[in-house]
This record gives C-alpha cells, sequence and structure tokens, in this order.
C-alpha cells in the first residue's frame, strides 16, 4: 500500500466527503514549503515522514477550511503515504473537518470541567441565537456549530469555545453574543 503497512485500515470517524473544486487536488508551493519545514523536524525515513501527516493536514486546513478529499490525496503523495493512512488520521481527530462548512467553525467544550460551569446553558443559548443545532450550519453559511468539541484545555476558564482557531473563555451569554456578532 505504498507505507510499508498491512494491507487494510480501519478509520473511526465519518465518512470522508467527495465533495471537490477544481483547483483542490494539489499542495500550493506555500503549503509544500511549510510541510517541509515539519518534514526537517523528522528522521527522513517513511516512519519520519509519517510522523508530520498531523501538521500537514492542520496546513491544508488551515488554508482550505476542511480537507477535501483531493488535498488529503496531495498530502499523501507528498509525504509518501497510502491515502487511507491520511484518511484515517484526519477522521479519527475532532480538529479535523472532512465535510465543508461555515464560513466560521464554533466549537463549544461540552466535557466535565465546562459542563460543571454552564457549557450546556451555553450551547442551548447558541443554538437559540442561530437557529440550528449542534453540528448544523446555518442557512447563510455563516457558522457551523460543531456537534461535540472534547477538552479543549481551558478547565480553568470555563465554560470555553473555539472559534477559528481562537478560544474564547469564562464565557457569558452576553460573552457569547459578542463574539458571535462580530463573525461576518
Amino acid at each position: 500500500d505504498g507505507d510499508g503497512d498491512a494491507g487494510y485500515c480501519i478509520w473511526r470517524g465519518g465518512p470522508v466527503s467527495t465533495a471537490e473544486s477544481p483547483d483542490q487536488h494539489e499542495l500550493t508551493a506555500p503549503e509544500r514549503e511549510e510541510i517541509d519545514r515539519w518534514l526537517a523536524q523528522f528522521p527522513d525515513t517513511p516512519e519520519g515522514r509519517r510522523s508530520a501527516v498531523i501538521p500537514a493536514l492542520h496546513v491544508v486546513q488551515h488554508n482550505t477550511g476542511w480537507l477535501p478529499r483531493g488535498r488529503m490525496d496531495a498530502v499523501a503523495e507528498y509525504l509518501g503515504m497510502a491515502p487511507a493512512r491520511v484518511y484515517e488520521v484526519a477522521t479519527f481527530y475532532g480538529m479535523f473537518e472532512v465535510e465543508p462548512g461555515g464560513r466560521h467553525r464554533v466549537n463549544i467544550c461540552t466535557n466535565i470541567s465546562c459542563m460543571l460551569r454552564g457549557s450546556d446553558e451555553i450551547v442551548e443559548h447558541v443554538e437559540k441565537k442561530l437557529g440550528i443545532s449542534l453540528g448544523e450550519t446555518t442557512s447563510d453559511g455563516r457558522i457551523t456549530l460543531k456537534r461535540e468539541e472534547e477538552c479543549l484545555a481551558a478547565c480553568r476558564s470555563a465554560p470555553m469555545m473555539l472559534v477559528d482557531e481562537v478560544f474564547y473563555t469564562d464565557l457569558t451569554p452576553e460573552k457569547v453574543d459578542r463574539i458571535l456578532d462580530d463573525l461576518e
């Protein structure tokens, strides 16, 4: 299968989207340069190249907003891995998006510390404000409310959420309203 592993794989996430646009089948020169910086931190072996898959997926997702199948295939080819191995990583970790979504992604932590400090009320408030439920996107395509978010490591300042890779802590309904209202 191209990377020295047994010829089978299981990925734990949902299906990998086949939605594509014509320019989503290759890595850009800046993406290759950034991935090369990550590759330089690992041994120049097949195992070392596989170690760069998570940072490579972050690079692509940062530029694309999500991980279309063609772009994951491009990562696999660049790293010399079987595409299925890249899909496994992308669908296993909740930080990766394999389906298109809104222009902004809102992830509200619902783990125990946040729950004990009011995240259930924050989720309910956001769903009501946006008119959508967890896992849905607003009709204008502005915001996707992520279905579930595991611990985001800000327990001391719970409840918290992640919006487009920016952490917001000590949430109140009023603070959430200001954050969401500022998203274009």
